[in-house]
């Protein structure tokens, strides 16, 4: 399920109190146990007063170190075995202490003997590995003799360091990134552009073979020569350990800058020696390749070339009942009824399944409902929350609704949002916040980060505070873009301190065009607006089709998405898309036809058992990522299915004129404000943009699923209106599976339901049986 993104402060502030707190428990605990064996040993209560009093501190500060666990680890990104383990110790120790304390006040003192020694057990167990999530998992078994292994280079990332051969270009541009982010993250405070402590600078090539006061830092070919390696690899606290404040670096970390120094210290070619890949702003239009006669479709021609280099078999494609549920959910977000599902299945015409997805993509109410929900995370577009009551801010959601539901073309639809109608100005209007924020979160820089990320898959926000450390773009060009949307000349202002500078006004990408600084604002994003959806301007629309590839295939051609600048799995199949879709008049329904009647989108699907490996850069494409629902795609499916999660129309957020609600046969989820079941399920808060959600579940979600008032009132009132319809088991059973998965039950699982709901169904049993289904992986994953 989707991932929640950047949320409300307090709930981050109050996770990060959690490692501050846990040491109350673990203390207080492990002293009552102390002073309960003092008191044995001496045969004497007077210490019973003192120890409960510690029990109970104890206890409270677990249940209190529990809930700021379970908030922290749902609002930052932590994820693994590592941290899941950790979380359930701490739940279980938490719950060990609730039953200390009360056996202890219940008097019965033999069973809190042995809870109190159970917790400390708890306690210890979920320390060690709260110490393996922040310090790694061989925080202990690293210091002993046994655990002292050489630091490998991660084998995901430098397959070629095991080779022993010479290192390419795209290598060297790959491990020199790796570099010089180390460097940056770690280095440049006191030797970058900023500031040269002992006059030693790292940023560049000629500086660090340079080195400084006290002579050459680095003997390329030789690290242990290196003074660089010597002073890494100092203990903290040591005169000339580096860095001198901060983190130490990671062995792994030093292990890639010897790596890089035994290569040769290698910097990458070219006149301006970047050592990040560009990519082309024009566009490019690939000769179609040859292919056998049933890949006809441009993207199979393409795939089939790529899957020739990597020596993959093409399989069959899906049957009819998964093409059909997986069309439906990525077109209109809804799931076919059985009656849809026969009539298709029983359509032996050759052309039905490109038949079936133009009839969907033609419904357009249906269509602008689900494809809402994915525009609104990207232009961070809602109907509450921080900024709407004050008047710091402003939805854009009828001129939204209205535009997908009309297919506006896509080269307009970025012309209305950049150079702005009074109805879609809220996107560069951003977010003003209340009271005093950072510089690099004043509404004109929104409005630069935001149009950079979401349009050209470009990110800024590092640059708006400091000259990026992930790459070659400068503080200077985020502050000269941010006022292109300025009625005023932004001072630029460096982590947040005014540098009396001042920037001017220009384009992100200056090849696009000139803009005249001096003119009015409106005219300033009329101008911007001409450039940017310009046919020359071939990023603009290999991030759009990308972010749809992303959409329906799980996984986009480049990822991050946002990072446009990485090397696509097949640059060829990117460009002819962008370039096909500006030929096809910027028709987006168009290119969500040509991807889903391909033989590529209807191969099986791929699970991952690893998330990361979505983002590798050595993925290799097999066919479409297999996926969870999003929140809003599960709520609709619960309701249209089962019965309405949101029965009242009124739910409908008022942001929606009357004739939208006319057109829903029930509240679908995309209108309804955020609410605890939605955020449990991974709808982002969206006061930041959000272009993709995680398909990973978490404990908030399974929590949800199980005890949440909304879900359950939901499946509550679905048993009864099902028992009404279909009073005898066999009928019913049937009946939910038909609704639900698309196919009649198995004798087994046939067998199984009838044993829940019992010969004569009552309400508990149906739900139960309904909650059952709905947490079935057919209903919760896109196959």
């Amino acid at each position: 399920m989707p991932l929640l993104t950047e949320s409300f402060w307090l709930w981050q502030f109050l996770g990060r109190l959690h490692p501050m707190l846990v040491h109350f428990p673990v203390g207080l605990l492990c002293v009552a146990l102390l002073l309960e064996i003092v008191g044995l040993l001496r045969k004497s209560t007077e210490l019973r007063a003192g120890i409960t009093a510690l029990v109970w501190i104890g206890t409270g500060s677990a249940i209190a170190a529990a809930v700021l666990g379970l908030l922290l680890v749902n609002q930052d990104s932590y994820a693994g075995a590592t941290v899941t383990t950790h979380q359930w110790l701490g739940l279980t120790t938490m719950t060990l202490a609730i039953l200390t304390a009360t056996a202890l006040t219940t008097r019965q003192i033999s069973l809190y003997r042995g809870l109190l020694t159970l917790t400390i057990v708890g306690v210890s167990a979920t320390g060690h590995y709260g110490a393996m999530v922040t310090h790694g998992d061989d925080y202990l078994s690293s210091v002993l003799p046994s655990g002292k292994q050489p630091v490998a280079l991660s084998t995901t990332k430098f397959a070629f360091a095991s080779t022993g051969q010479p290192l390419d270009e795209k290598q060297v541009s790959q491990l020199n990134l790796e570099v010089r982010s180390i460097l940056a993250h770690n280095c440049y405070s006191c030797h970058g552009a900023n500031k040269a402590k002992g006059g030693l600078r790292l940023d560049t090539q000629a500086f660090v073979l340079k080195g400084g006061e006290d002579g050459p830092v680095l003997v390329a070919g030789f690290p242990e020569k290196s003074d660089l390696i010597r002073r890494v690899k100092l203990p903290a606290g040591h005169d000339d350990a580096m860095p001198t404040k901060g983190k130490r670096l990671t062995d792994s970390e030093i292990a890639l800058l010897e790596f890089w120094i035994k290569q040769g210290a290698p910097w990458p070619v070219g006149p301006e020696k970047s050592l990040y890949r560009v990519a082309a702003l024009e566009p490019r239009t690939p000769a179609l390749p040859a292919a056998p006669a049933d890949l006809n479709n441009p993207i199979d021609r393409f795939v089939n070339v790529y899957f020739q280099q990597h020596k993959i078999a093409w399989k069959a494609p899906v049957d009819d009942r998964t093409y059909i549920r997986r069309v439906y959910l990525d077109v209109i977000g809804l799931l076919p009824s059985p009656e849809e599902v026969d009539r298709f299945s029983t359509d032996n015409q050759p052309d039905k399944r490109k038949r079936m997805v133009q009839e969907l993509l033609n419904r357009n109410a249906d269509y602008a409902q689900h494809w809402l929900t994915f525009w609104n995370d990207a232009l961070r577009n809602d109907y509450s929350g921080t900024g709407y009551i004050t008047g710091g801010r402003f939805d854009i959601t009828n001129w939204l609704y209205t535009s997908l539901k009309a297919n506006k073309p896509y080269n307009q639809f970025v012309r209305e949002l950049i150079s702005p109608t009074k109805q879609s100005a809220g996107f560069i209007k951003g977010i003003q916040w209340r009271g005093t924020i950072n510089a690099s979160q004043r509404t004109e820089m929104q409005a630069a980060q935001n149009v950079s990320q979401v349009l050209l898959g470009l990110n800024l926000k590092c640059a708006s505070c400091h000259d990026s450390f992930i790459s070659d773009w400068k503080l200077t060009d985020a502050y000269a873009f941010a006022n292109v949307f300025s009625d005023t000349t932004l001072e630029i202002n460096r982590c947040d301190k005014p540098t009396g500078k001042m920037a001017g006004r220009k384009i992100i990408f200056e090849q696009l065009g000139t803009i005249n600084g001096q003119a009015p604002t409106a005219e300033r994003l009329r101008q911007l607006a001409d450039f940017m959806v310009q046919p020359k301007n071939g990023r603009l629309y290999r991030t759009v089709v990308n972010r749809v590839w992303a959409q329906t295939m799980g996984r986009g051609l480049v990822e991050p998405v946002d990072v446009m600048d990485n090397e696509p799995w097949s640059q060829d199949l990117l460009d002819w898309l962008a370039t096909d879709f500006v030929a096809n008049h910027y028709n987006i329904r168009a290119l969500i036809s040509t991807i889903l009647t391909s033989r590529t989108y209807q191969l099986p699907s791929v699970a991952l058992k690893d998330a990361d490996l979505l983002t590798s850069p050595n993925f290799v494409f097999q066919g479409m990522v297999r996926r969870r629902l999003t929140a809003e795609q599960f709520a609709d499916a619960v309701s249209a299915v089962f019965s309405p999660v949101y029965p009242d129309s009124a739910v409908v957020a008022k942001v929606f004129p009357k004739q939208i609600k006319r057109e829903i046969p029930f509240a679908r989820a995309v209108f309804v404000k955020n609410d605890p079941f939605l955020t449990a399920l991974g709808r982002p808060n969206r006061e930041t943009v959000s272009t993709s959600r995680s398909s990973q579940a978490n404990l908030l979600q399974a929590l949800e699923l199980t005890n949440g008032t909304q879900f359950n009132t939901a499946l509550n009132r679905a048993a009864k209106q099902w028992l009404t319809t279909y009073p005898t088991a066999t009928e019913l059973v049937k009946r939910l599976y038909l609704k639900s998965l698309g196919r009649e039950p198995n004798f087994k699982e046939s067998a199984v339901a009838q044993q829940i709901i019992g010969a004569s169904p009552g309400i508990e049993g149906v739900q139960d049986l309904i909650w059952a289904i709905s947490l079935h992986p057919e209903f919760q994953l896109i196959y």
